[in-house]
């Protein structure tokens, strides 16, 4: 059993909580640029130190005369945006723990977490996340308030809180220790049903405690900044949002995808994170618009010359030819590139699915660096990380001071440190089953570590599907739904590293039979297959799963096809279960025309 660990490099407090950081930042610097608020003309108003505690006072006070108490649970629902950094702090200024909620989940998930999380309050950022709260709303116990963004949530709050006296509101905010309870994120299981990952002060404070150190180039440079435009309510966008208070690094939010890159260029982050995807995507788009334009061939040559010229920066020597070409396309392409990400980015991390080697040779010769990491909301957020002086392109760095990586007999990486969470809400046996107790958690990823500790992801244990946007998808539950229609005798969901989640159906030749008959459509299963009213039959079976998903989960397109899928053949288990590698094994040609 292969093992290697990082020593620690820092002290981690043992005392106190998130908060701190808030005070000190006031204390210290009390007209420093903490965050910066979009002004609504494109460019961007900055709030001070001091604001920012005066108004998470102001709404934390709210909260308690609202009836919130110590270690009461109260759900964020809503976009990437200022606000959701003040309500969280404001949550935890109360001595409450925060239960976030993605802004797409369906009525069914959001009465899961609401529920399974005994949340008493939720703030929603408009009307149509207001109504789905509401439409489940009665089959909730212990559930007090709503509050809207939309409705002026953060004044509201204030007024309420008015009489709070602030000894009174210190008292609260000074509740919690490293022990306590930070937040409940509920992530994807493979049974379809949510799990809550505790996360504790501790947790967050040991893994930026030795992140912001080892990212010194990120959070302590002269007029460090990042843009948010993940969302919040993943582990990747929280544990940056808290990374930033903690390091005194301006923070803009972005909430829509649409005006990103306007965004990027008027707020110039000088670091940004992202998943693979948007990677993808700002690469794509620009070779599309050189196309476009005529300069296809310029582009391509330039892409070549940026991926030869990172990989000869780690065999340590850059040929002639490639240092002359490479200048001249920094002039006439690179730069374009960079400029789209604001002109000030040299930096960025990625996470949530694997980067691929060629990208990230690409934008390293470009000029931004993508420091690639791993880890899972489970660990509060990364467990290793690639470092601008300690880089390997195609793994996912080094494990995190303090943290240590085995890799089992099975392949399995494990891992150990002070971000791994305290186990699943309310769920034992679940914690049971991914936690030992002497603290080594079981990832459900496969992987390698070679001799300078560096990590690389081979494969999934686990049958969760990341996207290439990064998003968590359960299969299963998915599945289930459609293979409920009497028509589906098989349904195999796909989707991992791609762009959207697809689907592979085969039909009960038997019921088919009958189905048709009775429609009066003649014809062999083979000829019905790209019937109309067939495939009408089968997109109603998948628009019936998608209601139970959000809109990133669900099926985007799915093909009919002839095969069986049978014991006998391989493809399921004695207990009829699918053998999801000979599937995919067999039907790559489908899986990959999904996505032409």
């Amino acid at each position: 059993m292969r093992e290697y660990s990082t020593p620690m490099t820092v002290e981690v407090p043992t005392t106190g909580n998130l908060t701190d950081a808030v005070l000190r930042n006031a204390a210290e610097a009390p007209e420093a640029a903490v965050m910066s608020r979009p002004d609504g003309t494109g460019g961007w108003t900055d709030v001070t130190a001091a604001v920012f505690l005066d108004e998470v006072r102001a709404v934390a006070k709210g909260l308690v005369a609202a009836g919130v108490e110590p270690g009461d649970r109260v759900a964020l629902m809503s976009k990437t945006r200022y606000e959701w950094t003040l309500l969280d702090y404001a949550i935890w200024f109360a001595g409450a723990v925060t239960v976030p909620v993605y802004e797409t989940s369906s009525e069914e998930q959001v009465a899961w977490i609401l529920a399974d999380s005994g949340a008493r309050a939720v703030v929603t950022e408009g009307p149509e996340h207001t109504a789905r709260v509401t439409a489940v709303r009665p089959d909730l116990e212990d559930f007090r308030h709503v509050w809207s963004f939309a409705d002026n949530a953060v004044d509201v709050l204030s007024r309420l809180g008015a009489d709070v006296a602030d000894e009174q509101l210190e008292q609260r905010r000074t509740t919690a220790t490293p022990l306590d309870l930070a937040t409940i994120i509920y992530t994807s299981g493979t049974t379809g049903r949510p799990k809550g990952c505790m996360l504790t002060h501790g947790n967050f404070l040991f893994e930026l405690g030795v992140a912001t150190e080892e990212l010194e180039s990120l959070f302590e440079t002269e007029g460090a900044s990042t843009l948010l435009f993940l969302p919040l309510a993943h582990v990747f966008a929280r544990i940056i949002q808290v990374g930033c208070v903690m390091s005194r690094t301006r923070l803009g939010h972005s909430p829509d995808i649409k005006n990103l890159l306007p965004d990027l260029q008027s707020f110039r982050p000088t670091f940004v994170l992202a998943v693979p995807r948007v990677f993808e995507k700002v690469f794509n788009t620009a070779s599309q618009k050189a196309a476009a334009e005529g300069r296809g061939k310029v582009f391509d040559r330039a892409t070549e010359t940026a991926i030869a010229w990172s990989r000869a920066q780690d065999r340590g020597r850059v040929p002639l030819r490639v240092r002359a070409e490479h200048a001249v396309f920094s002039r006439l392409v690179y730069g374009k590139l960079l400029a789209a990400l604001g002109g000030s980015c040299t930096f960025a991390v990625s996470g949530g699915a694997p980067l691929g080697e060629r990208l990230g040779h690409f934008y390293r010769g470009v000029g931004l660096t993508i420091l690639e990491g791993y880890g899972l909301t489970e660990t509060t957020a990364a467990l290793t990380v690639n470092l601008p002086g300690a880089h390997k392109i195609g793994t996912v760095g080094r494990p995190l001071p303090g943290t240590a990586v085995r890799v089992a007999d099975d392949g399995e990486l494990l891992f150990r440190g002070g971000q791994v969470f305290a186990g699943y809400w309310g769920n034992e046996s679940a914690t049971a089953e991914t936690l030992e107790r002497d603290g080594w958690f079981h990832s459900g990823d496969v992987g390698e570590v070679d001799d300078e500790g560096f990590v690389r992801i081979t494969g999934r244990k686990k049958e969760i599907l990341v996207t290439a946007g990064g998003k968590n998808v359960a299969p299963a539950v998915l599945e289930d739904r459609v293979r409920a229609h009497a028509l589906v005798d098989q349904c195999l969901v796909v989707g991992d590293g791609q762009p959207f989640i697809g689907a592979l159906v085969t039909l009960d030749r038997e019921a088919l039979t009958v189905w048709a008959e009775a429609r009066g459509l003649s014809g062999s299963a083979e000829d019905l297959l790209d019937h109309a009213d067939v495939r009408a039959a089968v997109e109603e079976a998948v628009e019936d799963a998608n209601k139970a998903v959000s809109k990133a989960e669900s099926i985007r397109k799915f093909v009919v096809i002839a095969d069986e899928w049978t014991e006998e053949g391989g493809q399921l288990t004695p207990s009829l279960k699918l053998r999801r590698s000979v599937v995919m094994r067999e039907s790559r040609a489908h899986v990959e025309a999904l996505y032409r």
